[in-house]
C-alpha cells in the first residue's frame, strides 16, 4: 500500500517492510549492532520492570532475533539475573551482528536440547521473532509445547506465529508479554496472533526519520491522531438542524429494537437531528420508548430515497432488524440512489446475499459497510478465506464494493477503496454482546451525517465505541454502552487536546 501515511507514528508493517526500514537505518549510519544493542536494552528493561531478579532461561535463534536474546541476556546477567543461555548454534558458528552480540556473553551456553522449562520462573523466546515463514521443528518445536503454561517473553512475537498471517501453522509459543520494535506488524493486533503475544511493548530502537518511504505500511493502528471527531466542539450559535439530520430505517413490530438503539447512539453520537423511521406497525412501540430521538410512520410503498428527501437526511442508517426480503432490498437500492451518506448494517447487507454485485452496483463514497465475520463471509464468499490476513481481505473488499468496510472483530479493520486500511484493538471483550453493532452503526451515522468523510468517521466511530466498551463492567448490555458514550466522547477530546498542547509546546521549545 503506498498511499500516503495520515501518520507514520501509527503505520503497521509487515516483516518485509520491517527488514526495509532496518536497512535504511543502516544507510543513513545507524549500524545493525546499535539496532540490536537497542533491542536487546529494550527486552531487558522491560522484564526488570516486571519481575524481581529468578531464574530465566533465554532461548536464542541462529539469526537476528537471537541476537537480540544474546544482549537482553548479557543485560540482565549485569543486573544480577540468574541467566541461564541456550541456542540453537553454537557462538562460534554466528555470523554478522548476532555473532557480535554473543560475543558479549560471559556465562555458560547450553544447546536447546539441554532446556528443562519448568525449572525457570521465566523464559525468554528468542528463537525466531515474526519473520519465521514454516512451521516450528526439532527443539523450537519441543520447547514451545514444553512451556505450555510457563511465562514466556517474547522478543519481536511468539516464535512459530506468523508475522503477517497473524496465525501458527503448527507448535508455537504463547507470551505473557511480547516486547517488538520500531513499529507494530500484524501479527500483535490480528487475532489470533495478538492474543498469543500477551501484553505487547512497542520499543523505540533508534530507526531515523524518512524510513517511510523506504518501507510502506500495510495499515495504520487506528488512533485518535489520526482523525477528528465532530461534534465535540460546537460554535457559539449552533442550531440542531446544522449539526446533522440523521434517519434510521426500523423494522417492523417486534422487530425495532436494534434500530432504536442505532437511532439512540446517533443521537448521544452528536447528531442534531434524528428520526427514527417506522413501518406504520411498529410507530407505537417506537413511540413509546423514545424520548429525544423523534419517530416518524413511512408509507411501506413509498420510495425510499423521497422518504429521506422529506426529512432532510444528510446520512441514513439501514439494516438493523430490517428484515432480509426484498422489500429491504429495495429500500436499500432507493437509499444508494438518494445520495445521502449511508451505514449498511447487518440485514441492509444479508439481503443481498444472492446478488452482492447488485448492491455493489449502487454503493458510493459516502457509504460505510459495517460486517461482522458472518455477515462479511455472506456478502463477499471468496473473500471470507483469504489466506493472507484479515488487512488484505478487509482492502480487498472495500476496492470491490467501492465503500469504507469495517470488518468487525476484536481486531476491527476499517478499510477504504483506495487502499488505506486502519486497525482498531482499542476495544474490549464485553462489547461481544447483542446490540453493540447497532450502537456502533449509529455512531458511524451521527459522525456521517454531521460532515465527516466515510474513513474517518469510520474509524473514528470504532474507537470511540471502543473506548464506550472500555468502559463497561459486567452485567451491562449495549443500552448501557449508549449511556457510556458521552464519557468516551469526553475522552477523546482531552487526549486529543493535550496532544495538541505538547506538540504545541515541543515545537515552541524548538
Amino acid at each position: 500500500w503506498r498511499a500516503p501515511l495520515t501518520d507514520p507514528r501509527h503505520a503497521v508493517l509487515t516483516t518485509d517492510a520491517m527488514g526495509a526500514a532496518d536497512r535504511y537505518a543502516m544507510e543513513q549510519g545507524r549500524s545493525g549492532g546499535a539496532l540490536m544493542d537497542a533491542a536487546g536494552e529494550a527486552i531487558a528493561r522491560e522484564i526488570a520492570r516486571r519481575w524481581s531478579p529468578r531464574p530465566l532461561a533465554v532461548l536464542c535463534g541462529p539469526g537476528n532475533n537471537g541476537g537480540d536474546g544474546w544482549e537482553a541476556a548479557s543485560r540482565l546477567k549485569a543486573r544480577g539475573w540468574p541467566v541461564e543461555l541456550f541456542t540453537m548454534k553454537p557462538a562460534g558458528v554466528l555470523k554478522g551482528d548476532a555473532a557480535r552480540a554473543a560475543a558479549k556473553w560471559n556465562g555458560e551456553t547450553k544447546g536447546l536440547e539441554a532446556c528443562d522449562p519448568h525449572v525457570f520462573d521465566l523464559v525468554l523466546d528468542a528463537l525466531f521473532g515474526a519473520g519465521l515463514t514454516r512451521p516450528l521443528e526439532g527443539e523450537p518445536a519441543r520447547l514451545a509445547a514444553a512451556c505450555a503454561g510457563k511465562t514466556v517473553i517474547a522478543a519481536d512475537a511468539p516464535s512459530g506465529v506468523h508475522g503477517d498471517r497473524a496465525e501458527a501453522d503448527g507448535p508455537a509459543f504463547t507470551a505473557a508479554l511480547t516486547v517488538t520494535f520500531h513499529r507494530y506488524k500484524p501479527v500483535h493486533l490480528l487475532h489470533p496472533g495478538r492474543a498469543a503475544c500477551g501484553e505487547i511493548v512497542l520499543a523505540d530502537i533508534g530507526v531515523p526519520s524518512g524510513w517511510s518511504d523506504a518501507a510502506p505500511a500495510t495499515a495504520e493502528h487506528n488512533d485518535p491522531d489520526l482523525w477528528t471527531v465532530p461534534g465535540v466542539h460546537i460554535e457559539a450559535g449552533a442550531h440542531k438542524h446544522e449539526r446533522g439530520r440523521l434517519c434510521v430505517l426500523s423494522g417492523g413490530h417486534g422487530a425495532s429494537g436494534a434500530a432504536r438503539l442505532a437511532s439512540e447512539s446517533g443521537l448521544s453520537g452528536g447528531a442534531g437531528y434524528v428520526t427514527l423511521l417506522c413501518p406504520p406497525d411498529a410507530l407505537t412501540e417506537c413511540a413509546a420508548s423514545m424520548q429525544a430521538v423523534v419517530t416518524r410512520a413511512f408509507d411501506p410503498d413509498a420510495d425510499f430515497a423521497q422518504i429521506l428527501d422529506a426529512h432532510r437526511a444528510e446520512a441514513a442508517v439501514l439494516g438493523p432488524g430490517a428484515g432480509k426480503d426484498a422489500q429491504t432490498r429495495r429500500r436499500v437500492t432507493q437509499a444508494l440512489e438518494q445520495g445521502a451518506a449511508n451505514v449498511l448494517d447487518a440485514d441492509a447487507m444479508t439481503a443481498f446475499e444472492d446478488e452482492p454485485e447488485h448492491l455493489f452496483g449502487g454503493l458510493h463514497g459516502r457509504c460505510v459497510l459495517t460486517p461482522h465475520a458472518g455477515e462479511f463471509a455472506r456478502i463477499f464468499p471468496d473473500l471470507a478465506d483469504n489466506a493472507e490476513n484479515k488487512i488484505e481481505t478487509a482492502r480487498a473488499a472495500a476496492r470491490r464494493a467501492g465503500a469504507v468496510i469495517v470488518l468487525k472483530g476484536p481486531d476491527t479493520v476499517i478499510a477504504a477503496p483506495d487502499g488505506q486500511v486502519r486497525v482498531n484493538t482499542h476495544a474490549s471483550p464485553r462489547l461481544s454482546t447483542a446490540g453493540t453493532g447497532d450502537v456502533l452503526a449509529g455512531l458511524v451515522g451521527a459522525f456521517l451525517a454531521q460532515g465527516a468523510q466515510a474513513f474517518d468517521a469510520a474509524s473514528a466511530a470504532v474507537w470511540v465505541h471502543g473506548e464506550a466498551g472500555r468502559r463497561m463492567g459486567p452485567g451491562d448490555t449495549a443500552a448501557s454502552l449508549i449511556g457510556l458514550l458521552p464519557a468516551a466522547l469526553r475522552h477523546v477530546r482531552d487526549v486529543q487536546s493535550r496532544r495538541a498542547a505538547l506538540r504545541a509546546l515541543t515545537q515552541h521549545g524548538r
